[in-house]
């Protein structure tokens, strides 16, 4: 891990804020990204001030020249990029008689469109350096469906597939990993506009565990030998049923 360069999307809080902290710990050079850009220099200093290296980069992945401006100053501050993880997601859940279609939108842009223009940034560099990684979060969503779930389900199930089909393109310098968590402490369920969905999943998120133990299985992904590529790793709560 040491010295890996690691630039993180959607990185203001949640997932991608316990992973920056324990890439960090571990030796890591961490990129931040996302849009709440005060949010990303208090991480920033506080990883600085516990000695390690960060940086922050304001970054809107529904914007093509955002990410690739994201990537670019990665590459131009550190010299390469290890590591894209691939984390911004939104949860917009709602029935579809609902017809909620703007959030539809919005999940499509960020959980799909935001991956393929990591990937679109990145791939061309990693290519020309001969090695990299790419780690996707999905979510358990992305292996099954639920009631009022279908277009988040649908974005998650598209990560599964888009990431493997890279593996499949790129596998023998480049890996792909699927991260895929259960009920996690988020903001995700924050972002739940239907009153009636919103109270069911206050039950399902009772159990639900720190943002830490998913930093931790990206960091076991990302410590394995060049030969190794761990290709999925579904992570939830003991007492999760679904």
């Amino acid at each position: 891990m040491t010295n890996k360069v690691i630039a993180i999307t959607g990185a203001s809080s949640g997932i991608g804020e316990a992973t920056a902290r324990h890439l960090a710990r571990s030796g890591a050079i961490v990129v931040l990204g996302a849009r709440r850009v005060e949010r990303l220099e208090k991480i920033v200093a506080e990883i600085k001030a516990s000695g390690g290296e960060a940086l922050a980069v304001k970054l809107d992945v529904t914007s093509r020249e955002d990410m690739t401006t994201f990537i670019e100053t990665t590459v131009k501050r550190f010299g390469r990029i290890d590591v894209l993880i691939n984390n911004a997601g939104v949860m917009l859940i709602a029935p579809l008689a609902e017809t909620k279609v703007d959030e539809w939108d919005r999940m499509i842009d960020v959980n799909i469109k935001g991956v393929l223009y990591g990937i679109a940034a990145t791939l061309p560099v990693m290519q020309r350096q001969g090695s990299g990684h790419v780690i996707n979060v999905s979510s358990v969503a992305g292996h099954r469906v639920g009631k009022g779930a279908a277009v988040y389900c649908g974005t998650k199930f598209a990560v599964r597939a888009i990431s493997e089909g890279f593996r499949q393109e790129v596998g023998g310098t480049i890996r792909s990993t699927i991260i895929s968590p259960g009920a996690v402490t988020t903001e995700l369920p924050d972002h739940t506009t239907s009153p009636q969905v919103a109270e069911a999943m206050k039950a399902i998120y009772s159990t639900a565990i720190d943002a830490d133990a998913i930093a931790r299985a990206i960091g076991y992904a990302i410590e394995q030998p060049a030969d190794v590529d761990v290709n999925e790793i579904l992570i939830r709560p003991t007492a999760q049923e679904l």
